[in-house]
């Protein structure tokens, strides 16, 4: 696990576009070198905007898009097609409009699904999906995923992972159903931290004046249960993506004076 890089961006606009083409350039140097790449998407405001760069972005058609494995770090546990899950919100904003291979797309089941109403079953059978993706190469019931992009949020929580409640807790399981979260819906499906760990990259996103706080306590050296986005690493690269506004509570000193 390697210190957290920070990089800040004037707005969010630039923020999105230039995570889009850092995200281009990182799935065709995989793709490359291995045949395929694999990314794991997030969804708020920040995942959806940076999705959105992607589709307008004029380099995405260098991406080999059927070779291409996407999951997702959490998701609400609603209906499928219900315009809150991040999986409905991602179609809309770039997934429909690009060559995928369908059976590549690992979205993570819906309230009402094959697991009925039971997220922790969702949960488990997200989990079993993901130790069937993993080789031998992989070292653990997950993949090794090239990117894996999170969303900070207010009170530091990544994926569905919120401070102090049992899912930041978790060290064995690599999904876990989640009960009871501060933000609505209170049901969510999401990956833990073990999970997250595995990725070569975690790539953390964070927009606005209301993140600012939470940048500030992750990267102060916080602990993971009361601050869950400290818990985030990667394994070779943690990235920290930022707009002025997030960054205005960090030092000075702990990103370059050349940051766009």
């Amino acid at each position: 696990m390697t210190a957290p890089q920070v990089v800040v961006h004037h707005d969010k606009e630039l923020m999105a576009q230039a995570a889009a083409a850092r995200l281009i350039t990182k799935i065709v140097d995989a793709q490359a070198a291995r045949g395929s790449a694999s990314v794991v998407l997030t969804g708020g405001r920040n995942g959806n905007g940076l999705l959105a760069a992607l589709a307008q972005a004029p380099a995405r058609d260098a991406v080999d898009w059927s070779c291409l494995d996407l999951w997702w770090g959490d998701e609400r546990f609603l209906p499928d097609g219900d315009p809150e899950r991040n999986y409905t919100q991602a179609r809309e904003v770039l997934l429909d409009s690009v060559p995928l291979n369908p059976a590549r797309v690992h979205p993570m089941a819906p309230a009402g699904g094959p697991y009925g109403n039971n997220a922790d079953l969702a949960a488990e059978a997200y989990a079993i999906e993901l130790a069937a993706a993993a080789g031998p190469e992989d070292h653990g019931p997950v993949p090794s995923f090239d990117v894996l992009l999170l969303g900070v949020g207010p009170d530091t929580h990544v994926a569905s992972l919120f401070p102090e409640l049992p899912g930041v807790r978790e060290t064995e399981r690599t999904v876990v159903g989640v009960h009871g979260a501060p933000k609505p819906p209170p049901t969510r499906v999401s990956l833990t931290l073990p999970a997250i760990r595995a990725a070569r990259e975690v790539w953390l996103l964070a927009a606005g004046e209301d993140k600012a706080n939470a940048v500030a306590m992750a990267l102060s050296g916080a602990g993971e249960i009361q601050a869950p986005a400290a818990g985030a690493r990667g394994r070779s690269r943690t990235l920290w993506l930022l707009d002025e506004a997030a960054a205005s509570r960090l030092p000075r000193d702990m990103y370059p004076p050349a940051s766009p």
